[in-house]
């Protein structure tokens, strides 16, 4: 049979196929196919081969990875209050270590949905996810990330950010290393500690305090999921420089979580619709920054640049709510002192553009340099005119002022106001809102003030507020400002002349001085009383109540200047800070408010001179404690003062608040276990109260960094003594009233009290009552004199 015969007698589909496989193209294309397969077996084969070299040589090449298994991350200084309230952290780094175990559910549960699913199903490299992600190379799917949990902490500890094969390599060894080496909790314990989340915050912890001003164990899914978008993107989704973006982020989150089987469609709902509260950057919950930079100081000088890094926590002394009532109170009087002075104008002027859509962000970018102070808000002004203002907040609210909100500014506002000051569109002013929802003008205060309470009887700070607003100024006025004190010196020299045979009952003459160089030590010197009045005699009891200098200058000139400024030092004075001349009666001298709380201690504690302190406790970041002062305990060897000179002084002060330049305080607080004195300087340049109770001990100053009259009729009862009266109101709430019981050596003769032994007039009985008074020199002789100390 032919070869056409037999292939007659095939089926038509044998023929078919053998044409086809006989075909040359069909032929070239088996050969194709097989020659491809072949490349990529030989592909496949190298790379084996090229991960079995980098398995080889790179693996045990790898580094140690002790910094994980030993994890001990950069922590910051952080300072609490008494009560466990953060007030100041210090360090590059944000960050609040948090054990896996102490983090919640909901936020391992977002950052797994969103970084790494399959966490717990892979060993450190989700090869799933890899083919993902190549496959998205080619725009097979949306673009997906390779990188596991495990393998970005390798990434962060080791290795640099460049994008090269080779990196991507020791990447995932490491991974697989780690895998090897940590359990799965470990890795994302560290990974949710030392991850960055942008406003320097370092791990979950730190940003749920940053972000939202709460713990992370308080954290909401929303919330969680907000947190949990950061990590790929810190800056592109902050959500107070990005909050459109951001929000989305985090609403992708959130999908991803259910997707996971994390939350159920019902909290999904809740989470979308649920609107977040961010803390502004700067906020704190309470106002204790110049109290937070002074303990930094301290433990810096300890432990210098460690301190920041050792996750050292530093536990003050102060309470926050008393730290929050005397910010309030110092604030406060410095505002209405404020209210009393010239309007000084606008802080600025911006052009406002004719569009009014475009008005909104012209005053944001306006504002920029000019935040909000606390309640005191910048706004630009819209509408002027003297009956009503229109202004525009930060925050975007628009606002009105009318009525007795424009008082402040009247000056301002007026038609033939000094361009300079005058409030016209565009002007960036200061409004503060009242209890009742109205808006008033204001300004930013020039003058500054100090504030420091603290526990007589053991020496702890209760509360210190440095200043009016530490973002404007940096200066301690607590413990940095040497000032005058004024009057508020004048009860060391009458506590000094108790030890020289003065009593209360002793009758100075309060009579005119006139005193040539010689005796002041400068020029010749001619004092008054700040009212302006001599009353002739009267006793020393009334002369401090009274605070009139010339008994204080009598008394100082009968006992001998050098004597009291040694005894000065009893209460912790410098010596040389207060030169032996008369003027020292008036408190010419140079203090702090810190070293006058210190001072005053001395008489509500019973004698005792105590060491103020800020630090309670000092813990390591596992709250190891490595120091821990002890209150000091109150025996002879810190006494300063006997208790005969104690409860006379306190006698005097008392007397001080009950009917003289501090009437008010007793009257308004409705107690008598109330002591203190008023201070003002000569000029009014400083302004003082300084005043205790047996258990508190607070000090108030104001008055201008550059020292200059704060107003003739400005007194330290006027304008510091309210501030007091503010803090003592708080402070004194459920203490009961403490009066001294009089010690031995004292006695009470006709409702006054003597030492023992300067009773029936033994002591000094009078001063300046029969000397021959000075004339004072004429207004020609007295240019005279000082023509000669110019020359």
């Amino acid at each position: 049979m032919s070869p056409s015969e037999r292939d007659a007698d095939r089926p038509a589909s044998a023929n078919s196929s053998r044409s086809a496989y006989s075909s040359p193209w069909s032929r070239w294309f088996i050969r194709a196919g097989a020659w491809l397969l072949g490349l990529i077996g030989a592909a496949v084969l190298s790379v084996l081969m090229v991960v079995a070299i980098a398995l080889a040589v790179a693996y045990p090449n790898l580094p140690a990875i002790s910094g994980l298994t030993d994890y001990r991350p950069k922590l910051p200084m952080r300072i609490f209050s008494a009560d466990g309230v953060l007030v100041g952290e210090f360090g590059e780094e944000r960050r609040n270590f948090t054990p896996i175990a102490q983090i919640p559910k909901v936020m391992q549960d977002a950052v797994l949905a969103i970084e790494d699913a399959r966490f717990y199903r892979h060993s450190g490299v989700d090869y799933v996810g890899v083919i993902r992600a190549g496959l998205a190379q080619f725009g097979k799917l949306r673009s997906q990330g390779a990188s596991t949990i495990t393998m970005q902490v390798a990434r962060n500890f080791y290795l640099s950010t460049e994008k090269t094969f080779t990196r991507k390599i020791y990447e995932i060894l490491l991974a697989l290393k780690i895998e090897s080496q940590l359990s799965k909790e470990q890795i994302l314990e560290v990974y949710m500690n030392q991850i960055y989340l942008g406003q320097r915050a370092y791990g979950f912890s730190s940003a749920s305090e940053i972000y939202f001003g709460k713990p992370l164990n308080e954290i909401t899914v929303a919330e969680a999921a907000m947190l949990a978008g950061l990590p790929q993107a810190p800056s592109a989704y902050n959500p107070i420089s990005n909050p459109r973006r951001a929000t989305a982020r985090q609403l992708h989150v959130i999908d991803r979580m259910l997707d996971n089987g994390f939350i159920t469609t019902e909290q999904r709902d809740e989470a979308r619709r649920q609107p977040l509260k961010y803390r502004a950057p700067s906020e704190m919950p309470v106002h204790a920054e110049y109290v937070a930079e002074a303990a930094r100081q301290l433990i810096f000088s300890q432990y210098g640049d460690e301190a920041y890094t050792r996750g050292l926590n530093v536990y003050l002394t102060i309470d926050s709510a008393d730290q929050m009532v005397a910010y309030r109170a110092l604030r406060k009087g410095i505002m209405d002192y404020e209210r009393r002075q010239v309007y000084r104008g606008p802080e600025d002027y911006i052009d406002l553009p004719a569009n009014p859509r475009e008005v909104d962000a012209r005053v944001a970018e306006g504002l920029v340099d000019h935040p909000d102070n606390d309640e005191l808000k910048a706004a630009v002004v819209l509408e002027a005119g003297p009956k009503k203002v229109v202004a525009v907040l930060q925050s975007g609210e628009s606002v009105t002022i009318t009525g007795d909100g424009l008082k402040p500014a009247t000056s301002g506002l007026s038609d033939k106001a000094n361009p300079k000051i005058k409030i016209r569109p565009g002007a960036v002013i200061r409004v503060v809102k009242g209890a009742k929802g109205d808006w008033t003008i204001t300004q930013l205060p020039e003058v500054e003030g100090a504030f420091v309470a603290m526990d007589p009887q053991t020496g702890a700070v209760r509360a210190m507020i440095g200043g009016f607003d530490y973002s404007k100024s940096k200066f301690n006025h607590v413990t940095q400002a040497w000032r005058q004190p004024g009057s508020s010196f004048k009860p060391f020299i009458y506590s000094a002349a108790l030890e020289k045979g003065f009593t209360p009952a002793t009758v100075i003459n309060d009579a005119p001085l006139f005193f040539d160089a010689d005796a002041t030590g400068s020029q010749p010197w001619e004092p008054k009383n700040y009212d302006g009045k001599f009353e002739g005699p009267m006793s020393l009891r009334r002369g401090l109540a009274k605070s009139k200098n010339m008994i204080s200058i009598r008394i100082l000139q009968s006992i001998g200047a050098p004597y009291a400024q040694e005894w000065a030092t009893h209460f912790g004075f410098d010596a040389e800070k207060h030169p032996p001349y008369l003027t020292m009666a008036l408190g010419a001298g140079s203090v702090t408010p810190l070293q006058m709380a210190t001072a005053y201690s001395v008489f509500a504690n019973g004698g005792y001179r105590l060491n103020p302190f800020l630090i309670s406790k000092l813990t390591d970041e596992k709250g190891r404690v490595l120091t821990e002062p002890k209150a000091p305990v109150l025996d002879e060897s810190l006494r300063v003062l006997d208790p005969r000179n104690v409860f006379v002084m306190t006698s005097l002060l008392q007397e001080v608040t009950r009917s003289g330049t501090a009437a008010p305080a007793q009257a308004a607080l409705k107690r008598p276990d109330i002591y203190g004195k008023t201070g003002t300087t000569n000029d009014s340049m400083d302004a003082w109260f300084a005043g205790f109770q047996p258990h508190v001990v607070a000090i108030v100053w104001m008055g201008y960094d550059n020292p200059r009259k704060l107003g003739d009729r400005e007194t330290g009862g006027g304008l510091s003594l309210p501030v007091w009266i503010d803090y003592m109101k708080y402070a004194l709430k459920n203490l009961p009233v403490e009066e001294a019981s009089p010690p031995e050596g004292v006695v009470n003769l006709n409702g006054e009290w003597y030492y023992e032994e300067y009773t029936h007039g033994s002591g000094v009985t009078s001063v300046g009552m029969d000397e021959k008074q000075p004339t004072a020199p004429s207004e020609d002789e007295r240019k005279s004199i000082l023509d000669l100390f110019k020359r």
